[in-house]
């Protein structure tokens, strides 16, 4: 059961109310984040949930048997949307195109990059300054410094910042240059991290581990909002199968499932998802098609030279080619909703 409180919610309501679930064998566990306070109360299936939901102090009540409760769109029905500002959102309907380099490598190219998506009307920027590589001899980013003017080129053309953060003590550090902490795969279960990130006001877009299952990917977003963060982002970037023609097996299965479970927004990285440049684009197509809210891909200057993942990533000709079909696609989908309303 999750219980929403009301914002003037006094003292005594509120220990009337925890007496209550306590007297009637409920485990009980207080959740505060940046948009809502929550009890969970665990433990006793038979209780009448009209019983709470009639209490001064409370806003509603819903009945939740998901073993992720906060996430669950049992409790909330309408899809988050996260705003980042200046008009840009993910989620809630809304479709929202990610693009950037795997790495960012140097001031020249991050500006290159930069003016390509604002002349292209994307608002949001993904780059990597710390780069858990499989290899220690690959490059491994720019570090603190490269997110500095990482983060100014993008702000001063009004785009937001999306770079993954691996250990709890960089946080502090990246929080006034970063609009978006990126979990990558390898930390998806990383919880000392999730439980500092459940602790910000920014939003956390987390990816899919290596062979992580929905249930994992569910769990660690729930690590998140039961730390107070409740503008987290789901990304499906691949799974590691016995296949070895691509580099991961994008898994689009996912997709129309966690849209039925969750309430969170779910973007796909078809770049990791198969390591191949020719595949990214017919990947990204499909997954609008399967009700994805986001696509992020990686993009550069000049591709074959990238630092890291040069192999699937796309230059900006076949950039600009993918984003118009990205737009026919939506199109295609929003007219296909609506002819089955009719």
């Amino acid at each position: 059961m999750i219980i929403q409180l009301k914002k003037e919610i006094q003292d005594q309501e509120y220990q009337k109310l925890l007496n209550l679930l306590k007297n009637n064998s409920f485990k009980t566990r207080s959740v505060e984040t940046q948009l809502g306070r929550y009890i969970l109360a665990l433990g006793n299936d038979n209780f009448d949930i009209r019983i709470v939901g009639n209490l001064p102090g409370v806003e509603d009540v819903h009945a939740v048997n998901d073993k992720h409760l906060l996430v669950s769109s049992k409790w909330k029905t309408s899809p988050t949307q996260i705003s980042l500002g200046n008009g840009t959102s993910i989620g809630g309907g809304d479709f929202t195109l990610i693009a950037g380099p795997c790495a960012i490598e140097d001031k020249d190219k991050t500006e290159q990059t930069a003016d390509f998506l604002k002349g292209q009307n994307i608002g949001i920027m993904r780059g990597g300054v710390f780069k858990p590589r499989s290899s220690p001899y690959s490059f491994r980013g720019t570090g603190l410094e490269g997110l500095k003017y990482f983060s100014e080129i993008c702000h001063e053309r009004g785009i937001k910042v999306v770079t993954e953060v691996m250990q709890p003590e960089m946080i502090e550090a990246m929080y006034p240059m970063t609009d978006v902490f990126q979990v990558g795969a390898r930390n998806s279960q990383n919880f000392n991290l999730l439980d500092e990130l459940g602790r910000l006001d920014k939003p956390v877009l987390l990816k899919r581990g290596l062979s992580g299952t929905l249930d994992e990917l569910l769990y660690s977003a729930e690590y998140v909002f039961s730390g107070g963060n409740e503008q987290i982002i789901l990304c499906e970037r691949g799974i590691r199968t016995f296949e070895k023609a691509y580099r991961n097996t994008l898994d689009l299965n996912i997709i129309p499932l966690l849209k039925e479970k969750t309430h969170l927004p779910v973007i796909v990285d078809p770049s990791h998802g198969t390591g191949i440049r020719n595949l990214v684009e017919p990947m990204a197509l499909a997954a609008i098609m399967t009700g994805a809210d986001g696509i992020m891909v990686e993009i550069h200057p000049s591709p074959e030279k990238a630092m890291s993942d040069a192999k699937q990533t796309l230059g900006f000709e076949e950039m600009s080619i993918l984003i118009q079909k990205i737009h026919k696609t939506i199109r295609f989908r929003q007219n296909e909703l609506f002819a089955k309303k009719f």
